[in-house]
């Protein structure tokens, strides 16, 4: 049996992990108080899912505790470290993985077979490989909208959802992201703007996919380096961006695979769709989910959380305050702590927080 140092020093009770992060000294991240100490993997490995694709996984925590699998955003990015720490890991069994052809999975940037459809089968295989019978599904931002697919399709495989940062993939997301909020950021969103030639500015996702995906490596690398500045300037509200580094060798060519693979899913609405993410809500009826969602979040509409919930009979949501769109926000790590410190007490998110609203079943 796998048993972590920091748990060690606790005593290894359910629930103390996290206790440990408030002693002086067993917290390296300073900043994030809430999270549970980090921790290594005990176990990690490959799986082929098809296609020339091989997918990444680790599992860390407790082995024989509640099985979770975290889905991460982008889509392009991939799982860090700092991810296993929403989970109690005396209580947890968590499956982290980096999507197909992102991450640690191979071959990187590749966007031949690359769908939802496909990633949805991706975790499907995985659960089968790991023998998990039925896991808790936590996904955030394209995360929530690859969870709401996966469950919609594989219900009896989930026992519940937490669905952080709703976003759901329509060509009102993209167009949230990309030119409704100058009206909030002006001066941020017109040297997104600049970047483009001025006949191609009323559609700056296609000219931006255009240029990532194109030919001229130190051209990509510019055009990935203002999308990062604008994603920056969202992602932090109220603060200036400052100076983004300048990454080369494979470092540059990461960033270049990540947001070509983005660009990708956005062109083609993460080939879901508003319509369809709300019929995967509609079906996921009976299943325990947790939404949560950012007030302050100017990366994914509010709005959607609000609609995925009430279109899931039984969902419960909360409204985060001073949280934006990072799940790192002090607020937001916070509620998705209690969230799966409550799933993992409960099976359920009955009686879950105060300031939820709850879908009933009528």
């Amino acid at each position: 049996m796998i048993i972590m140092s920091a748990l060690l020093q606790c005593g290894a009770q359910p629930g103390s992990a996290r206790k440990c992060a408030s002693i002086p000294g067993m917290n390296p991240d300073s900043e994030d108080p809430a999270l549970y100490p980090p921790l290594e993997p005990y176990a990690s490995g490959m799986v082929d899912v098809g296609d020339g694709h091989r997918v990444y996984f680790e599992q860390c925590g407790a082995p024989d505790g509640v099985p979770v699998v975290f889905l991460h955003g982008g889509p392009g990015s991939g799982c860090a470290a700092r991810h296993r720490r929403f989970f109690d890991p005396a209580r947890y069994r968590v499956v982290l993985f980096d999507q197909r052809g992102c991450g640690r999975s191979t071959p990187r940037g590749e966007l031949r077979h690359n769908t939802s459809a496909h990633l949805v089968a991706d975790i499907e295989r995985l659960r089968e490989h790991l023998g998990i019978e039925r896991w808790l599904v936590f996904g955030g931002s394209w995360g929530s909208s690859l969870g709401l697919a996966y469950c919609a399709a594989h219900k009896a495989a989930c026992s519940g959802a937490i669905l952080r940062g709703v976003f759901l993939t329509g060509r009102r997301d993209a167009a949230w992201f990309f030119d409704d909020m100058r009206h909030l950021l002006p001066d941020a969103w017109q040297r997104l703007a600049d970047h483009a030639p001025r006949r191609r500015r009323r559609d700056l996702l296609a000219w931006y996919a255009r240029r990532i995906g194109g030919a001229d490596r130190e051209a990509a690398l510019a055009a990935v380096r203002e999308w990062m500045r604008w994603e920056e300037a969202l992602t932090q509200p109220g603060r200036t961006v400052t100076t983004l580094p300048s990454p080369s060798g494979d470092e540059a060519q990461r960033l270049i695979d990540k947001y070509r693979l983005q660009a990708h899913y956005l062109l083609r609405e993460c080939f879901l769709g508003e319509r369809r993410l709300l019929d995967c809500a509609a079906r996921m009826h009976g299943l325990p989910t947790a939404i949560l969602h950012g007030r302050l979040d100017w990366v994914c509409r509010p709005e959607a959380a609000w609609r995925v919930h009430h279109t899931l009979h039984g969902s419960r949501l909360r409204l985060v305050d001073g949280a934006g769109h990072s799940p790192f926000d002090p607020p937001m790590a916070r509620a998705l702590i209690e969230a799966t410190d409550h799933f993992a007490a409960r099976g359920d998110f009955a009686g879950w927080g105060d300031s939820v609203h709850e879908r009933g079943t009528a």
